[in-house]
């Protein structure tokens, strides 16, 4: 076991190796945040439980990290051309969840930013996932108090949506997943 070098351009195989979580997206290597925050971990649980109480009678299924999601160019799994680790995913295929993770795009990927990681998230994660088929992707900003939703169509996300503390987060592909900032930020 080891630590990648984050100059390097690195494959599946060298993933393998390494100590700790990491992901990696065209190469290269992202260490994940250690220590989330406890706003981070709040959020997160709230997002759980908003969205496994939604989903508990439907067959869509709700994983937190840390939980990797598998993306290949090929289709072909057995050696994926990235991973990322998203804070929630919503798988809606059962034939998506392998032993390890998620093999394909997520239906829903929910990342709640930290310091360390927002250009990741607004940027490598942003186009990986547009790139796969992620259909909703929400970045939620605990900073600004804000959740971005983007929705794809025609295979880029058209549909943006800023929600901002006192609205309610309204999925564009799940209609009747509607989710109140309020709670989300009552820490």
């Amino acid at each position: 076991m080891s630590n990648p070098d984050e100059k390097k351009i690195h494959n599946y195989q060298d993933w393998l190796t390494w100590e700790g979580n990491w992901e990696f997206i065209n190469g290269k290597a992202y260490s994940m945040s250690p220590v989330p925050t406890s706003l981070h971990q709040f959020i997160v649980g709230e997002l759980q439980f908003a969205l496994r109480t939604f989903f508990q009678n439907r067959s869509c299924y709700v994983f937190v990290a840390p939980f990797d999601v598998f993306f290949s160019e090929s289709e072909e799994y057995q050696s994926p051309d990235h991973i990322t680790e998203p804070d929630l995913s919503v798988v809606c295929s059962k034939d998506q969840i392998a032993k390890n993770g998620c093999n394909g795009a997520p239906t829903l990927i929910i990342e709640v930013l930290s310091p360390s990681t927002a250009l990741k998230d607004f940027n490598e994660k942003f186009n990986l996932y547009q790139r796969h088929g992620v259909q909703e992707y929400w970045i939620v900003d605990p900073g600004n108090r804000t959740v971005h939703v983007y929705t794809l169509e025609d295979g880029t996300y058209q549909v943006r949506h800023l929600y901002t503390e006192l609205e309610t987060i309204q999925s564009n592909i799940f209609k009747d997943l509607q989710i109140p900032m309020n709670h989300l930020f009552s820490l």
